[in-house]
C-alpha cells in the first residue's frame, strides 16, 4: 500500500508530537530537575507514539520509520522553537530540508508489487 497520502501525514505528525513530548519528559525530569511525576505522561505519550506508528498505511515498517524519520526531524526543531523558545538556525533548517528531501523520496517513490 502506498503511504503517500493526507492521513498518512497526519499520523506521522502526531507521531512526531506524542514522541517528542514523551522523550522531553524523561529530558524535563533527569536534566532540569522537574518531578519524577514528569515520567508518568511521558512514558503514556511514547506509548501513543508507538501505538501511532503501527498506523502507517504500509507494509514495510522500516520504510515507515524511514519516512517518520524526515518528519521527525522537522518536528523536532519546531519543538525547539515553540517549546524551548530557541530559534533553529539556518543550518537546522538546511539539515531538516535535507532529511525532508530523503523522506518524500521514500514516501513518492513509485513501487512495484
Amino acid at each position: 500500500m502506498n503511504i503517500a497520502s493526507a492521513p498518512a501525514l497526519g499520523i506521522f505528525v502526531a507521531a512526531a508530537f506524542f514522541e517528542i513530548a514523551g522523550c522531553f519528559a524523561f529530558w524535563a525530569c533527569l536534566r532540569l530537575g522537574k518531578s519524577i511525576w514528569w515520567l508518568a505522561p511521558g512514558t503514556a505519550s511514547l506509548v501513543i507514539f508507538a501505538w501511532l506508528l503501527t498506523l502507517a498505511p504500509t507494509d514495510a515498517a522500516g520504510r515507515a520509520y524511514a519516512v517518520y524519520g524526515g518528519v521527525y526531524i522537522a518536528a523536532s526543531l519546531a519543538w525547539l522553537w515553540v517549546v524551548e523558545r530557541q530559534q533553529p538556525d539556518r543550518w537546522d533548517f538546511i539539515g531538516a530540508a535535507v532529511c525532508i528531501l530523503g523522506a518524500a523520496i521514500i514516501l513518492f517513490a513509485p513501487r512495484t508489487a
